[in-house]
């Protein structure tokens, strides 16, 4: 069974019926971009951009803008020993996941708060299961099911605060590798390095930050030059 996925059934459902219904209210007169992600402020904002965003943001994003970070962010993952089954969190259309499996990793599960962006990532047939859900009321999963958790682009300003990283730990076993991706630009101000610094003493264990580039030489926009810090540690 799908997890979440019930959800963009029901969705599509509705879209078939009645084409307009189940966008009354969050469709925008601008079409959806980077600076409306980094303007997000609430769990709603967040479902109502990547709804209207999800069909073309592989295009109008990702290959646009030359983002880079889901696969560094999947290569520290491997590169650190990370293996299955991994969660990806934050996992969107699928970007990092179908750069895990191209390295071998698997099986991976997706989750994600929006429906619709799931839904355009298991039409790549990547991943086991998706799970629809917001972070900061934590992953409907059992403790203790994965052997590995990824995120590439969640963890920033607009998006997921430092505090939802605790809703991670309890589905990851112990040992279990982690590779999140952290916009340096606010891993101090947004306290997500405080937060890494309150888990090592008791939760987590060897901590390094690789800093990458977001984006690759092909980018033009104002945040081409952006950079992110890949957090790496493991559960205790």
């Amino acid at each position: 069974m799908i997890r979440g996925m019930i959800r963009c059934k029901c969705l599509n459902d509705a879209l078939d019926s009645n084409p307009g219904c189940a966008f009354d209210g969050l469709m925008s007169d601008d079409a959806p971009d980077l600076k409306s992600a980094y303007a997000l402020n609430t769990p709603q904002d967040s479902r109502r951009l990547y709804a209207e965003w999800a069909g073309d943001y592989d295009q109008s994003f990702a290959a646009r803008e030359d983002y880079q970070l889901h696969v560094h962010t999947a290569r520290a993952f491997v590169a650190a020993g990370g293996q299955g089954p991994v969660l990806d969190v934050g996992a969107g259309t699928g970007l990092c996941g179908a750069v895990l499996g191209d390295l071998g990793v698997g099986p991976i599960d997706a989750t994600d708060i929006s429906a619709e962006m799931l839904d355009q990532a298991m039409r790549k047939d990547i991943y086991r299961d998706a799970i629809e859900a917001d972070l900061n009321l934590g992953i409907p999963v059992p403790h203790e099911s994965y052997s590995g958790i990824v995120s590439s682009g969640t963890f920033t300003t607009g998006h997921v605060g430092p505090d939802a990283i605790d809703a991670l730990l309890p589905v990851a076993r112990h040992g279990a590798q982690f590779a999140l991706s952290i916009n340096a630009k606010h891993y101090d101000s947004a306290g997500f390095a405080a937060k890494l610094a309150e888990l090592a003493e008791t939760r987590i264990q060897a901590l390094s930050l690789k800093e990458t580039r977001i984006y690759g030489d092909l980018a033009t926009g104002e945040h081409r030059d952006d950079i992110a810090l890949i957090a790496v540690f493991s559960k205790r």
